[in-house]
């Protein structure tokens, strides 16, 4: 499972998150804009199969329009450190995996 934080997270996730997760990329490191666009990001995250992790709301309404893959993380936390902000993607991460694997949601949130 890999995952693409939005640019609104830290990219010092990275390192936090690739021991639990297969491949961890951030919006600002993957040669899109800086900053990229929501639909950079989300046309970006659906040919490189990955789901996007943020905390913004427009993505919830691309979803709306444009279904899903790709699927959406949306952390409803307010803002976290970057260690909290692990800690709750690693604590989640069987409940992510299983979600994942269900092709019924496209949107998960973690509050």
């Amino acid at each position: 499972m890999n995952l693409l934080l939005d640019a609104n997270l830290s990219w010092r996730l990275i390192k936090k998150l690739e021991p639990t997760y297969n491949k961890v990329f951030h919006a600002n490191q993957i040669g899109l804009t800086i900053p990229p666009s929501d639909i950079e990001i989300w046309k970006w995250a659906k040919l490189n199969n990955s789901i996007i992790v943020t905390n913004d709301d427009d993505y919830y309404y691309l979803m709306l329009q444009k279904g899903f893959p790709p699927k959406i993380i949306l952390l409803r936390t307010g803002n976290l450190n970057t260690s909290k902000t692990a800690t709750l993607l690693m604590n989640n991460h069987l409940k992510i995996k299983l979600w994942d694997k269900n092709n019924t949601f496209g949107i998960l949130e973690i509050i």
